[in-house]
């Protein structure tokens, strides 16, 4: 059984990304299909596929000037740094865990394409002057929320985060 089965609710509209999240659905239900004596092995290649997808999302993030691409790029270098920890967890015969991630990642990618790759997947989409553009709308509007912040009492912040877990 598939652990995320392929929907056009994945489909973002950036011919790139999608055919990329393709593949990484491939690759998880690969892993999510193999048997103990071949789960390293797909975790290598869902791996090997995860850190050429996620260093091309990286890339063109940080091309285009992509405002969160730090909240992206850490989301991204967290669950490669798990897998791998996982994998070694699954050579020191720890299979369970290895199955536990497969079945934790189909949630995640699910949370992450449809909000962070969304708006990336609409980022890529825009010309330089509709980046522009959304980059004052975005400006204009954490402006506006920091004044009224202000005028209730509320200390505001210089800059607004990109949400829980953000550093910058």
């Amino acid at each position: 059984m598939a652990l995320l089965e392929w929907s056009d609710d994945l489909i973002l509209g950036e011919a790139r990304m999608d055919h990329t999240h393709r593949e990484f659905v491939d690759c998880l239900n690969a892993l999510g299909e193999a048997d103990d004596a071949s789960l390293v092995g797909a975790l290598d290649r869902f791996i090997e596929h995860s850190d050429a997808h996620f260093a091309d999302e990286n890339e063109r993030m940080e091309a285009t000037g992509f405002p969160p691409s730090h909240c992206h790029a850490n989301e991204h270098a967290n669950v490669l740094n798990l897998c791998r920890e996982v994998r070694q967890m699954v050579i020191d015969g720890k299979i369970e865990v290895g199955r536990v991630l497969a079945r934790e990642l189909a949630p995640w990618f699910t949370q992450h394409a449809g909000s962070m790759d969304n708006m990336l997947a609409y980022w890529l989409n825009l010309d330089d002057a509709g980046r522009a553009e959304a980059l004052r709308i975005s400006q204009e509007k954490q402006a506006e929320m920091r004044a009224a912040m202000a005028a209730r009492g509320e200390e505001a912040e210089p800059a607004m985060s990109c949400g829980p877990g953000c550093e910058h």
